[in-house]
């Protein structure tokens, strides 16, 4: 992850390695929702098996994973026991906007054997475990 993509992995490595995460506007409260790789590639997967041609599906975590970046501190703190370095820029990133989190209700009702099998919990344990190895 890096500053402008990949925001649970950069903020979990700022806070890992000590470093100051930027917040840009919003306060900090600006929530996304996040979906662990392994529920991509298994949607992918199921996909492949049934294709549905001309279909158009919005794939992310749901309303269940979701987190603003003040959460995702709170998250990283409890998991790591280092506090969260930040600043803030009181201006959002252009095209930025305040909530964002995917409807799976189509690929749901087009996938029922297709679910999230990673929590946001599980999505950030991880992360901290693999930048953790790489120390």
């Amino acid at each position: 992850g890096v500053e402008l993509h990949g925001f649970l992995s950069y903020l979990i490595k700022c806070n890992l390695e000590g470093r100051e995460y930027s917040v840009f506007g919003y306060k900090g409260k600006q929530v996304r929702d996040n979906i662990h790789a392994h529920d991509v590639a298994a949607f992918v997967h199921a996909f492949i098996d049934a294709p549905r041609c001309g279909e158009v599906y919005n794939l992310g975590g749901g309303k269940g994973n979701t987190c603003s970046i003040l959460e995702a501190f709170e998250l990283a703190e409890g998991l790591t026991g280092k506090p969260m370095k930040s600043t803030y820029v009181d201006e959002n990133r252009e095209g930025d906007h305040i909530c964002y989190y995917s409807d799976l209700s189509k690929i749901r009702e087009h996938y029922p054997n297709w679910s999230l099998t990673r929590s946001l919990e599980d999505i950030f344990r991880e992360i901290v475990e693999s930048w953790n190895e790489r120390a």
